[in-house]
């Protein structure tokens, strides 16, 4: 799966929110400064040829929605920062965050109990 760059992604997350939108639906969602309509139509077109986005006509326009889920994008997103940053460890990268993030034992406690909670 190719990685995205930062404008693609906003806009992938806007259309995960939305699940369809037409290029001013997007926009829309979009804070200030507001890109040009122009410059969004032709990030989703990008989208579409990297086999993020697909599009059904609407009247005169387009509505795109995404073809990648979320998760699938953050699991392959977190599994690349793993290996290029981290020699692969999960150790390594929860250790790095941990001490990055001064989280403490009871924190620590606490997202072992919420991953406990997901495999059970």
């Amino acid at each position: 799966m190719k990685q995205l760059t930062k404008a693609e992604e906003e806009i992938m997350q806007i259309l995960w929110q939305l699940k369809k939108a037409n290029v001013a639906g997007i926009i829309e969602e979009m804070p200030e400064p507001k890109p040009a309509y122009n410059t969004v139509s032709t990030i989703v077109r990008i989208l579409e040829t990297k086999g993020f986005v697909d599009h059904e006509k609407q009247g005169k326009g387009y509505l795109y929605y995404p073809l990648v889920e979320k998760e699938t994008y953050s699991n392959q997103s977190m599994n690349k920062l793993m290996d290029n940053y981290f020699n692969g460890s999960f150790k390594s990268m929860v250790s790095f965050f941990m001490k990055k993030n001064d989280l403490d034992t009871k924190e620590l406690e606490s997202i072992l109990k919420e991953i406990n909670k997901k495999d059970s």
